[in-house]
């Protein structure tokens, strides 16, 4: 179904609403409201930065990040958009930002003219399943007295399947951004004008992702993207029925079973998120056709929590 707003999550769609000069003010807007401890000391402004930092030695990996922009006091913004979950992402976090870190001194330059680096992630998948909330931020912490000595580092990260407030239940700027985040491409004119209220910054965004504001080369990169994520969800979903497979040959199916249907249910989310047809969910991810049409009607409705507990009708015997 072809919808009127893109989805922001999209690698290109992304770099466009917050990376770019002429939509600096989103970027900015993004970064003040949801870093919440900066409060005393709002960005005024920011300078983009390259996105690619070229190792040191031969030896070292290059570094790709969506967006790193330094603002008006020189700290680095390091923004991140994660749809699939990879493998060490968290360690990839803490690498980039000291990769960032570093790359700020040259010859002669003294260690007290370092400045912060703070790394934000939107992620479409969850990262702490311990965690409740949405959204976390971590600092460098004394391990007795909790004190914040060490500053420089700090990182945020949003996990969107957690997040599942209704329009109506929309109380900050920053749940307006999950919102928007999750939420952007199935919102009606209707919706949209209970959303932006007085918030012209979030009006913008939403402009941003009208499709018809879009050229004919955009929207084909824009789509180009979409089927480079959606054949990687396909790539992961086969490598997990190979796996899966693979672990009942090996006498393992008790111990998969559970990580197993969890998965299964992440990956119709996401595919069904993606507007991918019923019936390719249904190949890659095993489910019944029944199953994978109650994901669809609780994603549909943002105010039901989607049950991730729902019991398999196949159990795995032990072989």
């Amino acid at each position: 179904m072809l919808t009127k707003y893109l989805d922001p999550t999209n690698d290109v769609a992304f770099k466009t609403i917050f990376g770019t000069e002429k939509n600096k003010d989103i970027l900015i807007h993004f970064l003040n409201d949801i870093l919440v401890f900066r409060s005393n000391q709002p960005i005024v402004e920011v300078e983009f930065l390259k996105t690619i930092q070229d190792p040191v030695i031969a030896a070292q990996k290059t570094s790709i990040v969506d967006i790193l922009c330094k603002d008006e006091q020189g700290s680095r913004y390091i923004v991140e958009m994660q749809v699939a979950r990879t493998m060490g992402f968290e360690k990839r976090a803490q690498y980039y930002a000291s990769k960032t870190y570093c790359s700020q001194a040259e010859v002669g330059d003294k260690y007290p003219d370092l400045k912060e680096v703070v790394f934000i992630a939107i992620a479409d998948f969850t990262m702490f399943p311990d965690k409740k909330r949405y959204k976390s931020d971590h600092v460098i912490l004394d391990r007795e007295s909790h004190e914040h000595d060490l500053k420089d580092f700090s990182f945020t990260f949003i996990e969107l399947p957690k997040f599942k407030k209704t329009i109506d239940e929309l109380s900050s700027v920053e749940e307006k951004w999950c919102y928007f985040f999750k939420h952007a491409q199935e919102t009606s004119p209707e919706e949209l004008d209970k959303i932006i209220g007085k918030d012209v910054i979030i009006q913008k965004a939403y402009k941003e992702l009208d499709r018809f504001h879009w050229s004919t080369q955009e929207l084909q990169s824009y789509e180009e993207s979409e089927k480079r994520i959606n054949d990687y969800l396909s790539s992961l979903g086969q490598k997990f029925i190979e796996g899966k497979v693979e672990g009942k040959i090996e006498g393992k199916a008790e111990g998969l079973a559970e990580g197993a249907r969890k998965k299964q249910i992440e990956m119709a989310e996401k595919m069904l998120q993606k507007k991918r047809p019923l019936k390719e969910v249904v190949e890659f991810t095993d489910l019944e056709l029944e199953e994978v049409k109650k994901i669809q009607a609780a994603l549909n409705k943002p105010s039901a929590k989607l049950k991730r507990s729902v019991k398999s009708k196949k159990r795995v015997k032990k072989t």
